[in-house]
């Protein structure tokens, strides 16, 4: 702890006599000039950077920033983070009801899972009116024959991209892709007033009135300082991530007994057919589906035991999914026959995360409720899908875990409270990252949940701000009628 102190005190002597440190010192005695580079303003055009600036520890093992000027990006009346199924539908639905809306998303596209995770199934959404339903049209509308069999339920990535990116920009919704939220700041009264961004434009302060926590890990939140759980026991055990790819080369009328929606034996015949010719898949389900013409998507990776958090091991995890993709497709396509010209088109961008934090809210959805079907009087939609709880670890190399199912399962309600934060003020969540327990969970995070719980907070985040009230100051059955009336 001594040379930490040091370093410290070296620090705060820096920052008193006005002096810059280089954030590229090998030692804590260095001090850099101050020159022209290092008081540069950031600028787009030029490349310039706000350089960064400290004290590198006498161990090197922490770096301490001195103070710099984050200048303000943006403000809006209400900020979205995450541009992924919730979040869009978070954002569409505030930005219609006429307030000013940012909605903000690490990946090159709007999305999320659908687009740069190449989902290309959603799940759990028949029963769905609002925002989902017209997702659905729009998918149907524009998409192949078989997004038209399946009411835009298997649709194409590529069209989900644009569909999404044009009704967000009609409906005046400000985007901003390639950024990454790092802070967020609350206020004296523990209300959440702005948050931080890195990006190629470097770090960013975006303020707003009211903020929407779509970041599926719950990110916003936990820099809000939330409180929050993860996963099941006191190891916090979450569900494995899978990597999805689109693939070509392979005639679907050759291959339709292994197409999944030709039955749910397609999986068991898929399965038999990798272990049959020496294959062994670590998901005991794998699923093929034909999107379009030749392509199709494919789901056969389980990575076990990584945390949504930790950068190093979604790294590892992303490398060795891409290695099995293209293993298991090799093999097939040695198999010769149908498969002799199987080819990988693309692997997702993003690996597809199950489980990150689950944000405490005013009220916690519970596998009670999902057994006893729950119905509440401030219900933002009803869930149908199932307890699915894939398989934890690779013991038996299972496909889900089904001790459990044993309490039940019943549709069951999403009340609005689990869309409030707990902990601060002015702050909504909507998809995986809601209040629930490890069970529950695992039924209502699936996307055709998302998208009506990302609208239910986008109204609740624009209507709580016209009426100056707090979001955790109303009931949905009051946001629902001040929607009606503002609704042209």
């Amino acid at each position: 702890m001594e040379p930490l102190r040091r370093s410290r005190r070296r620090f705060l002597q820096t920052t008193a006599g006005g002096l810059v440190v280089s954030a590229s010192l090998a030692s804590a005695d260095t001090i850099a000039s101050e020159d022209v580079a290092s008081t540069r303003v950031a600028n787009p055009v030029s490349g310039d950077v706000l350089r960064s600036a400290g004290v590198l520890s006498e161990d090197k093992q922490h770096f301490m920033q001195l103070q710099r000027v984050v200048p303000v990006a943006g403000q809006a009346d209400v900020l979205v983070c995450g541009g992924g199924p919730a979040g869009i539908a978070a954002a569409l639905a505030a930005a219609r009801t006429g307030v000013s809306v940012q909605l903000i998303e690490v990946a090159g596209c709007l999305g999320g899972v659908w687009t740069s995770g190449l989902l290309t199934k959603i799940l759990d959404s028949e029963n769905k009116s609002g925002i989902m339903a017209e997702l659905l049209g729009e998918f149907t509308a524009r998409g192949s024959a078989i997004a038209a069999q399946t009411n835009g339920s298997v649709y194409d990535p590529e069209i989900a991209k644009i569909v999404l990116e044009e009704l967000c920009i009609e409906a005046g919704v400000a985007i901003r892709l390639h950024t990454r939220l790092v802070g967020a700041v609350t206020d004296e009264n523990n209300r959440v007033v702005a948050v931080l961004t890195e990006s190629k434009s470097g770090r960013e302060a975006w303020l707003a009135e009211r903020f929407v926590d779509c970041s599926g890990d719950g990110d916003l939140a936990a820099h809000a300082g939330c409180k929050f759980d993860v996963g099941t026991g006191k190891d916090c055990e979450c569900q494995p991530m899978s990597m999805l790819a689109l693939l070509t080369g392979i005639n679907p009328d050759e291959v339709k007994p292994f197409i999944r929606e030709t039955g749910s034996e397609a999986k068991r015949r898929m399965l038999k057919l990798l272990e049959d010719n020496g294959v062994k898949p670590s998901y005991r389900a794998p699923t093929l589906r034909h999107l379009h013409s030749g392509i199709y998507s494919i789901m056969t990776n389980h990575e076990y035991g990584i945390s949504a958090f930790d950068a190093d091991a979604i790294t590892a995890a992303t490398i060795r999914a891409r290695r099995e993709i293209h293993a298991i497709v090799n093999a097939l396509r040695k198999i010769g026959g149908v498969w002799s010209n199987l080819s990988v088109v693309a692997t997702a961008e993003q690996i597809g995360v199950r489980e990150g934090r689950r944000i405490r809210g005013r009220y916690s959805i519970t596998s009670r409720d999902v057994a006893n079907g729950l119905r509440h009087e401030q219900a933002v939609c009803r869930v149908t899908f199932p307890i699915d709880v894939h398989a934890l670890n690779d013991l038996g190399n299972k496909e889900i875990e089904r001790k459990f199912k044993t309490d039940g399962h019943e549709p069951y309600d999403v009340p609005y409270p689990a869309l409030v934060a707990n902990d601060v003020d002015g702050l909504l969540m909507a998809g995986r990252c809601i209040s629930g327990d490890f069970i529950a969970h695992s039924s209502y995070r699936v996307t055709g949940n998302a998208v009506p719980m990302g609208e239910a907070a986008g109204l609740a985040a624009a209507v709580s701000f016209k009426k100056n009230l707090l979001p955790h100051q109303l009931d949905w059955r009051e946001i629902k009628r001040e929607s009606e009336i503002e609704s042209p």
